[in-house]
Formats: C-alpha cells, sequence, structure tokens
C-alpha cells in the first residue's frame, strides 16, 4: 500500500460507471456537460477486502469513484460524485448486494453538496494523457489530438463507462496484453468490457476482430461510442451479455481472454473461462486486490490453467493465465 501522513488515495479519476437501461440519458462527456448539481457520496471504515465491492456499487451512480486507505485504522474510504439524488433505487440495491458479497453489515452512506463546476474542472484536469506501458497512450476528448508517433493512442472520455485507464486494474491489463501480443491471438472477448479500452487496444495493436460483451445496456452503447471514436467499429462487436451464459459468448473458444471483473466472479467463472480457452491461449484477469490474488489464482488453477505473470499496480493485481497446448 502507498504510504501517506494519513491517508493514501488510489482514486480511478474521471471513471464512470452510471447504471442505465435501454430508457436512460447516457451521461455526455465532460468537456460537454452541463453543469448539475453535484453530491459527494462516502463510505468510510471498509476491510480492504470490501473495497471493490463497494466501489463497484458506487460507480453504479457516480461519475467519479475513489478510495482511500487511512493509515492509522487500517481501513479504507471510498468516495463518488454523483449528479443529486440521480439513480437512488439503484444505488440501494448496489449497497445492499456489496455488503452481502463483501460478508458485512451494510455501513452507513454519508451524503454531502459539492461544487459542480469546481469539481468538473478539477475532474477534467485530473485526466491529462497518460502513457501506458511501452505502447499505448490515452487521450482524453477533451486533449487536442495531434499525430502521435511510437504509441497506440486509445480516445477516451473522463466521463463514460469503466475503464479510462487511470484505474490500476485497466493499467495492469494493458501492460498484460503488451506482454503477450506478439502471439497474434486471433479470437479475441472481452468480458465485462465497460468502456472497451481493452478491446479497442487489442483491435488497434493486432488488427483483430474483438467480441466485447457487457450485462449493462448502457455500457454497450458506450462501448461502441468509443469504438466509433477510435475508428474501430468494423472490428469490435459490443454485445449484451451475462457473463458465460449467452450463446453470443459460450459458442466461441478463444486465443485471449481479458476479464477485467471481481475477484469473486472471476472464481465462480474459473470454469467457464477454462472451457473456453483455446489451447494456448491466456486469459487476463484484473479487477482483483493482491490480497485477494491467491484466491482467484487457485480457483483457475484447478481448472488446468497456470500462472505465466503477476502485474501488482498499488494494491491492484493482474494474473495472466494460460492454457496448455
Amino acid at each position: 500500500m502507498p504510504p501517506s501522513d494519513d491517508r493514501s488515495a488510489e482514486g480511478r479519476g474521471g471513471l464512470n460507471r452510471p447504471a442505465g437501461s435501454a430508457g436512460h440519458d447516457w451521461p455526455t462527456p465532460l468537456s460537454r456537460r452541463r453543469v448539475e448539481p453535484l453530491e459527494l457520496l462516502a463510505i468510510e471504515h471498509l476491510p480492504e477486502e470490501a473495497v471493490p465491492a463497494f466501489e463497484a456499487a458506487l460507480q453504479t451512480v457516480c461519475v467519479t469513484v475513489a478510495y482511500f486507505r487511512d493509515e492509522p485504522t487500517d481501513t479504507w474510504r471510498v468516495e463518488g460524485v454523483r449528479e443529486a439524488g440521480w439513480g437512488e433505487d439503484e444505488l440501494t440495491g448496489a449497497l445492499a448486494l456489496a455488503a452481502v458479497v463483501s460478508g458485512i453489515e451494510p455501513p452507513a452512506l454519508q451524503v454531502g453538496p459539492i461544487e459542480a463546476e469546481g469539481w468538473l474542472a478539477r475532474t477534467i484536469q485530473s485526466f491529462p494523457e497518460a502513457p501506458i506501458g511501452r505502447r499505448f497512450l490515452v487521450r482524453p476528448t477533451h486533449v487536442p489530438d495531434p499525430v502521435t508517433y511510437g504509441r497506440i493512442v486509445l480516445r477516451l472520455d473522463a466521463g463514460l463507462a469503466f475503464g479510462s485507464g487511470e484505474h490500476a486494474s485497466t493499467q495492469g491489463c494493458l501492460r498484460a496484453f503488451e506482454g503477450i501480443a506478439h502471439r497474434r491471438p486471433r479470437r479475441i472477448l472481452d468480458l465485462g468490457t465497460g468502456s472497451a479500452i481493452l478491446a479497442i487496444a487489442a483491435a488497434k495493436l493486432l488488427h483483430r476482430p474483438v467480441l466485447a460483451t457487457d450485462i449493462e445496456p448502457w455500457s454497450v452503447r458506450v462501448a461502441h461510442d468509443n469504438a466509433v471514436l477510435n475508428g474501430v467499429q468494423r472490428l469490435v462487436a459490443a454485445r449484451l451479455a451475462d457473463g458465460w451464459r449467452h450463446p453470443v459468448v459460450r459458442n466461441g473458444r478463444y486465443d485471449l481472454v481479458f476479464a477485467n471483473i471481481l475477484a469473486r466472479p472471476l472464481c465462480a467463472m474459473a470454469h467457464d473461462l477454462a472451457g473456453h480457452l483455446a489451447p494456448g491461449g491466456t486469459a487476463i484477469l484484473a479487477g482483483l486486490l493482491g490480497t485477494q490474488a491467491r484466491m482467484v489464482l487457485a480457483a483457475h488453477r484447478r481448472q488446468g490453467l497456470r500462472l505465466e505473470r503477476r502485474i501488482d499496480v498499488g494494491p491492484w493485481t493482474t494474473l495472466v493465465l494460460r492454457r496448455g497446448a
């Protein structure tokens, strides 16, 4: 954990994963948003293992989520910013589910006002373009887009679905991917695609088709829009699917699977993943804390997969697993 005088920040910058359905309005990019009343949501004194679940819960309604470690108590605070009162029913359900998944009593939710204009300006400023690994450059839409040599540019907005490149799990996935890209996988799946940043990176680097799936309709739309923005809409097929259950997913065998989700769902899907991974295929798993890596790895080793590489970025871990030929 990174040290701090009193707390350590591991923020997601401008990440956004608002709840949605086919009938909701999608958030617009930050650079084009009109100013709405905003409020800060916060949950304190969480144990480390509960952070991913409550982070995901706040992402259902918040336009940005961050988490902080309190050194003296060794607990965590997760906070997010949303348009005032938005998605109350979705948030209630998401928090209840997070408590059940984490095995703790539902914690108190703190709600307070925040200055909209100042927050929006700070969010845009805190999301500059960012190089990741040796090959990629994440460039938000409010930044000019000159020709860039030597790196693959991923155009994404701070105000869209999960996966702007700021979070350690996304960075770990991109670093892991560039390490195995020389294998030239042909059949690629991005499971739980969010913003489709990983699918877009694979399409741009390999010029291969990628199936990008998500359980949320709004995320599928955002994924498609981002593919268009990056000029790979003919390669990235964004589809609505619930994990491995949908025929569009389970009828395939894949040379590369991205699964940047959460530790417990990864464990639950280990059997399906192994069954759909082609001989010699690679799985890049993320969304888990370092303390959860052993649990996730054990679930997949039982299915015959072996660990090829582990990447740690702050408290978050990415696992690169491979099936034998």
